[in-house]
């Protein structure tokens, strides 16, 4: 008894004989490797995702942490546009 898991859209399914199935397969592979790797937003959206998962969980396990984190990024932030906007009004 095999068991069938899904093939990912950039793989080549395995058993196909047929030389031109296999070259379509593999086109087809190939061009959702392409696609998956030039999408940019996609590629954002999906790394903005895994680091807003990453900071909750954070948020989750070190509460206090985290608030120190907010306030030391917004004290940058400040900061930063403090420095910028002296340095335009001079």
């Amino acid at each position: 008894m095999s068991i069938e898991s899904p093939v990912p859209r950039t793989a080549v399914p395995l058993g196909i004989t047929d030389p031109v199935e296999s070259a379509r397969a593999e086109l087809k592979a190939a061009l959702s490797a392409i696609e998956e790797k030039t999408n940019l937003p996609k590629q954002v959206a999906r790394k903005t995702d895994e680091v807003v998962s990453s900071a909750r969980g954070f948020a989750r396990r070190n509460p206090t942490g985290a608030a120190a984190a907010v306030v030391g990024v917004a004290a940058a932030v400040g900061v930063i546009v403090w420095g910028i906007v002296r340095l335009y009004t001079r």
